[in-house]
């Protein structure tokens, strides 16, 4: 129970420290839609997605005004259409994403997820042609999401996988070379992906999930910043154990506040509640930025020496605070740092405090990956690989989630702007190491999983 302090705090948290639901995302399984005559699998997905998610924009607006907690986005993860649509060629894939697309404009809502596939040990039919049609469907389509595991701990790590996914951002990037690669925004490639995630882009609805359930993540890296700097201010000489306690509470609040929207819409919308993640998602607001945590730890910007310690702190007290106020957290939850997402790491990028060697080194640690990272357009797809199957590697060894969401701007080079819009910001384009992986990439095969019983 809260005491009348606490609420107190939480009106404040939403008042003036951006404290809002990031996200209430819709899972809708799709598995008994499967058919292999096309127009009767247009039918079935469509009428589907439409009658189970036709109230979920007015529930989750109702919901939120009774709270007075905004609602930010609304949004639907569905089964991995690599699996639904395996009969289905890469140039009807394309038309089945069209229909998602058509389907998501239908109810509302912003983005859907789970044009996905699976392909960590191996790739069948059905996933080869959803990877192939990968770059044409988020060309086409304004709202579908998509994303690729290719790698697991226990599986290891699909280097085939892996080097198809560095030609496919590469093919994504020039259809929409008129935005700045904008698609790739929209494609995560995976190593460890949960089956539950609400955020996007790599929100999917897994095979071991319900028929339909609510899932939300939350956010507020303004609030715990805003917490944070006033335990310093009480108690100047609060030591980092003190704020990690200080972090841990507020996530305890954040998760509580999570939990009651989301039990309350599920109930509204007559489905089954699933989890809350509680992640650190920043906006390119002033004032709901993970980077500026960092400096009311104490460090002059994101990125310098300490950080990667910093982020290990705030992810970890993050984890122990949502899962001491539900016993029900899922998806990421933990600190996100996407570049073009976050004003304040955007700007420590543009002036040099961070580069992709640290960045990746940070995500060691954090429950993301390499996200909303801008490079140049000349960057090869062997190198997109190498960068990727590096990333996949720090998953797959510490047996956590990674991922990344990286775009090759074309015509555009190291020190450029990158323009992608609303929530997906804008990011300085970080040089990369050219020209020196392609032997390695080209190599193939699959990485086997990792030895798990001499860990040290």
């Amino acid at each position: 129970m809260l005491s009348e302090r606490e609420v107190l705090s939480t009106f404040e948290m939403i008042k003036n420290e951006h404290l809002d639901v990031r996200t209430v995302t819709l899972g809708i399984s799709l598995f008994d839609c499967a058919s292999d005559d096309l127009s009767k699998f247009f039918d079935k997905i469509y009428t589907r997605i439409v009658s189970t998610a036709k109230d979920l924009v007015r529930v989750c607006d109702e919901v939120g005004d009774k709270y007075g907690i905004p609602v930010v986005n609304k949004r639907i993860a569905i089964s991995p259409m690599a699996i639904v649509a395996a009969p289905f060629d890469s140039e009807q894939m394309v038309e089945i994403a069209r229909t998602l697309d058509k389907a998501a404009r239908e109810v509302q809502i912003d983005f859907i997820g789970g044009f996905s596939a699976l392909v960590e040990k191996g790739m069948a039919t059905g996933d080869l042609s959803l990877i192939e049609a990968i770059p044409e469907a988020l060309t086409q389509t304004e709202r579908v999401c998509a994303s690729v595991n290719v790698a697991s701990t226990k599986a290891g790590i699909n280097m085939d996988g892996v080097y198809l996914m560095g030609k496919t951002i590469k093919e994504a990037a020039h259809l929409t070379r008129d935005r700045d690669g904008l698609a790739c925004a929209k494609l995560c490639v995976f190593a460890n992906i949960p089956q539950d995630i609400p955020f996007m882009a790599g929100a999917y609805l897994g095979v071991g999930e319900p028929g339909a359930v609510i899932n939300v993540g939350v956010s507020g890296p303004g609030v715990v910043k805003k917490a944070i700097d006033r335990t310093l201010e009480a108690n100047p000489e609060a030591d980092l154990g003190m704020l990690s306690e200080t972090i841990k509470k507020t996530a305890f609040k954040v998760t509580k506040i999570g939990e009651l929207i989301g039990r309350e819409v599920a109930k509204k919308v007559g489905v089954q509640f699933g989890i809350v993640d509680l992640s650190l998602a920043p906006t390119p607001n002033v004032g709901d930025s993970v980077g500026e945590i960092f400096q009311s730890l104490g460090l002059d910007s994101i990125g310098v020496p300490g950080s990667t310690a910093i982020l290990a702190m705030l992810n970890d007290a993050v984890k122990k605070g949502g899962s001491f106020a539900s016993s029900y957290v899922g998806g990421l939850s933990g600190a996100f740092i996407p570049v073009s997402e976050d004003l304040n790491i955007a700007n420590a990028a543009r002036d040099g405090f961070l580069n992709l060697e640290k960045l990746e080194a940070m995500t060691s640690v954090c429950s993301v990956g390499l996200d909303m990272v801008a490079v140049p357009g000349d960057t090869s797809a062997e190198t997109l690989a190498a960068i990727i199957a590096d990333e996949m590697a720090i998953g797959v060894i510490n047996r956590k989630t990674t991922a990344t969401r990286i775009i090759p701007v074309p015509g555009k080079k190291a020190g450029d702007k990158a323009y992608f819009g609303g929530l997906l910001g804008e990011a300085t384009i970080m040089p990369v190491r050219e020209g020196f992986s392609e032997k390695f990439i080209r190599l193939g095969g699959l990485i086997p999983a990792p030895l798990q019983s001499l860990n040290n």
